[in-house]
């Protein structure tokens, strides 16, 4: 069921034409920076984009410009490694299946982050989320208890996702049309 819903939505999203997927991207940044939790939180962790998904690279820059500290993730075994960057053009190239991730950085803890914007293939109102089938983030986020926002294009947002009792939940998805305020307590 993941599987079929997963292929059917990330195929919808690689159908968006770049000049919209980029549209919808900076519409999506607005909302994400106008949030009260991004401008409380002085570490924020975000993917570095990949593909069709909601572009993140302009994101991390105007983040780093602003005096936020950004932590990225790297593929370390079965695990996402954090490292803190100081430049999005220097610290990070091509990783794991290509996906872009930071070659140098600080170490940095989960704990210490005040805000994880989450990549995923497909979300609910709810905040149930379908990642990609590796399950990197289920792992990284069991362990936390701050803010999470999902970044997804509404064609991503149906109207119910399948869930295990390990998923967690995101706490707000942020689209190009809206910000979803999911309830959820994880």
């Amino acid at each position: 069921m993941k599987d079929k819903l997963r292929k059917k939505i990330l195929d919808a999203r690689f159908a968006l034409m770049p000049e919209v997927r980029r549209a919808r991207s900076r519409e999506i940044e607005q909302r994400l920076f106008s949030l009260p939790e991004f401008s409380k939180a002085t570490t924020v962790m975000f993917y570095a984009s990949f593909q069709s998904e909601v572009e993140t690279h302009g994101m991390i820059r105007r983040a780093l410009a602003e005096g936020k500290h950004v932590v990225l993730p790297r593929v370390k075994g079965k695990e996402l490694e954090l490292l803190e960057i100081g430049n999005f053009d220097r610290d990070v190239s091509p990783g794991a299946w290509g996906i872009p991730e930071p070659d140098q950085g600080k170490p940095a803890n989960v704990h210490d982050i005040g805000l994880i914007v989450v990549p995923g293939a497909v979300f609910d109102e709810r905040g149930n989320r379908v990642g990609y089938g590796a399950g990197f983030y289920d792992k990284l986020l069991a362990q936390y208890r701050g803010m999470t926002a999902a970044l997804a294009f509404e064609l991503q947002v149906v109207p119910q996702v399948p869930a295990a009792a390990h998923d967690v939940p995101m706490k707000k998805i942020v689209t190009e049309t809206r910000i979803i305020e999911t309830n959820s307590k994880s």
